[in-house]
C-alpha cells in the first residue's frame, strides 16, 4: 500500500517556449480583436527557446512536493525520449512516479507556447490516451484532480468513486475539455469536492454565464451551490477570491511581480494554497501562499521553474 499526502491526477507533457521580442517585425498584436498576426510563410527568429516539463497535474505535483509533502502523480504518457525526460524531472523533484503509465508506441504530448508582450499563446496537443488509471493500492489524504485529454470521463468517475470509498479530500481544477462539456458531466465530481479551483473565465463558462457580465461574488456563490465546500477563483491582476463553508467571501490581492511568462500561474496558486491548507493554515493564509507562489512562477519562463519551497514562505 502506497501512502501519500496528495495524489495528483491529470496530464503531464513537454512545453516548448518560444520567446519573441516586442520589436519583432514578423509579429503584430491587433488590440481591437485581441489577435496575434504572424507573417505567413516567413522563417522567424526567436530570442530564446526552452524545452521544459509541464502539464497541470505535473506542475501541481512538483509545486506541492517542493513544499515538503509526500506526492504521487497518476498520469499516462507515451514511451519516447521525451517521456524519459518527464520521468527524470519528476523523480528529481521527489514526486512518486509509480502510477505514471507509459504506453508503448505513443509519443509524449506537447504544448508550444509563444511568449510575446508578456502574454502567452498556447498551442496544446493532447495525444489520445485511455487514462486507464487504478487506485486500489493507494492511500492518500488528498486527491488533486485536474485536466485530462479527450477520453477523460472514466478517469474522473474512478477518482470520484475513490474519494467516496476512502473519504479522501478532493481538490478539483477542471480543464478546458471538462468545462466545455458542461457542469452536468462533472456533477458527480463537484458533489464530492472539498476545494474547487478555477479562474474567473472558467467559472463563468462552467455556469453558462456571459463573459465579464457577472460579479465575482455571484460567480463564486453559484459555483458553491454545485457542491464544492470551498471555491477559489483567481482573476489575474485582480487577485483571488474564496468562499468558505459558511458562505464568507475572502479577497487576496495579486503581488506586483514583474511578468516574464504566465504559464503555470494557476497551477502555482493551487500548489501554494493546497500546501498551506494541508499544514493547517487558514483560507486567507493559504490564499497568500497561492498568490506568492504564482507571482514567483510568472517571474520565470516555464510552469515549474519558479515554484517556491516551504522555506520561502
Amino acid at each position: 500500500m502506497f501512502d501519500f499526502d496528495i495524489v495528483c491526477v491529470g496530464d503531464t507533457k513537454i512545453d516548448i517556449f518560444l520567446t519573441l521580442h516586442e520589436a519583432n517585425a514578423y509579429l503584430r498584436l491587433i488590440k481591437e480583436t485581441n489577435e496575434l498576426a504572424i507573417k505567413f510563410g516567413e522563417k522567424i527568429t526567436v530570442d530564446k527557446a526552452d524545452v521544459l516539463p509541464g502539464g497541470n497535474a505535473a506542475n501541481v505535483s512538483v509545486g506541492t512536493s517542493r513544499l515538503g509533502l509526500n506526492i504521487a502523480l497518476v498520469a499516462e504518457i507515451g514511451k519516447d525520449e521525451f517521456a524519459q525526460k518527464i520521468i527524470s524531472a519528476l523523480s528529481q523533484e521527489k514526486v512518486n512516479v509509480t502510477k505514471v503509465l507509459q504506453t508503448e508506441g505513443q509519443q509524449s504530448s506537447f504544448s508550444t507556447v509563444i511568449n510575446y508582450k508578456n502574454e502567452r499563446t498556447i498551442f496544446s496537443e493532447h495525444v489520445k490516451r485511455q487514462h486507464d488509471f487504478y487506485f486500489e493500492d493507494i492511500s492518500t489524504k488528498w486527491i488533486y484532480l485536474t485536466s485530462l485529454g479527450e477520453m477523460w470521463l472514466d478517469a474522473y468517475n474512478k477518482t470520484a468513486e475513490f474519494v467516496k470509498k476512502t473519504g479522501s479530500n478532493l481538490a478539483f481544477n477542471p480543464g478546458t475539455l471538462q468545462i466545455k462539456s458542461g457542469k452536468d458531466c462533472i456533477k458527480n465530481v463537484l458533489s464530492v469536492t472539498n476545494i474547487l479551483f478555477v479562474n474567473k473565465e472558467e467559472g463563468e463558462d462552467l455556469l453558462g454565464y456571459p463573459q465579464g457580465q457577472t460579479s465575482i461574488e455571484d460567480v463564486i456563490t453559484s459555483l458553491q451551490r454545485l457542491g464544492p465546500k470551498i471555491v477559489i477563483i483567481t482573476d489575474g491582476d485582480n487577485g483571488s477570491s474564496a468562499i468558505d463553508e459558511k458562505g464568507n467571501i475572502l479577497k487576496e490581492e495579486a503581488l506586483g511581480e514583474k511578468i516574464v511568462e504566465k504559464t503555470g500561474a494557476g497551477d502555482a496558486y493551487s500548489s501554494g494554497f493546497l500546501g498551506a491548507f494541508f499544514y493547517g493554515k487558514t483560507i486567507k493564509e493559504a490564499m497568500a501562499w497561492g498568490a506568492k507562489n504564482s507571482a514567483a512562477v510568472i517571474s520565470k519562463v516555464g510552469a515549474q521553474t519558479g515554484l517556491l519551497y516551504k522555506t520561502d514562505f
